[in-house]
């Protein structure tokens, strides 16, 4: 910022990041700013829910590609990994999050979800490979509709689906033995696991 000597910081917080973090329920990236930082912090759609910034993208002439995609997490896959943020836990989450990606939209099912990605978790559990003990990773899928980003539910989605995204990343991803569907609502969960 002061290599450009910029003056504001534009951010895309919307009313569910402010109200989940103040009501402590979670702390999103984008409402722990630094202490003793100068920029002025503009936030246009601050009280907007997500529906209604789908709508102002609407009429504002973007197209459905931008206004209709998933919602990613500001801070990236970081917050898909569970436990030591590393480059090689990163590549797992990143290899993994590519086949759940993959194989919803190639089912169509894409324009049907809110959210849909995978989970690195820190848990390592027993698995085979070959004739072989193996010790990996559990990956969890995560499968979401919603609307405000407020409360979100679990669709019941084709089970050859959920098994093909299953099959492909413990045969796809060396590192992973296990994988989970998460099949809890918000509340009482949350969309996002970190």
């Amino acid at each position: 910022a002061q290599a450009v000597d910029a003056k504001y910081l534009v951010q895309g917080t919307i009313a569910p990041d402010w109200i989940e973090t103040e009501g402590e329920i979670k702390t999103h990236h984008n409402m722990a700013l630094p202490s003793g930082m100068v920029l002025k912090v503009v936030e246009p759609v601050r009280d907007l829910y997500k529906d209604e910034v789908r709508e102002v993208g609407t009429e504002l002439g973007l197209p459905d590609s931008i206004v209709q995609r998933q919602p990613f997490p500001g801070p990236g896959l970081g917050v898909r990994v569970v436990g030591a943020l590393t480059r090689d836990n990163l590549a797992v989450c990143r290899a993994a999050d590519a086949i759940v990606r993959e194989e919803v939209e190639k089912a169509g099912l894409d324009k049907e979800l809110w959210q849909y990605f995978a989970v690195l978790t820190d848990t390592k559990v027993t698995g085979v490979k070959g004739d072989e003990r193996d010790f990996g990773y559990l990956i969890v899928i995560r499968l979401i509709s919603s609307v405000d980003a407020m409360t979100a539910t679990v669709p019941e989605m084709p089970w050859d689906v959920i098994r093909t995204i299953s099959r492909r990343i413990t045969s796809e991803v060396s590192e992973v033995t296990h994988v989970a569907l998460s099949i809890s609502d918000k509340p009482p969960s949350t969309i996002e696991f970190c």
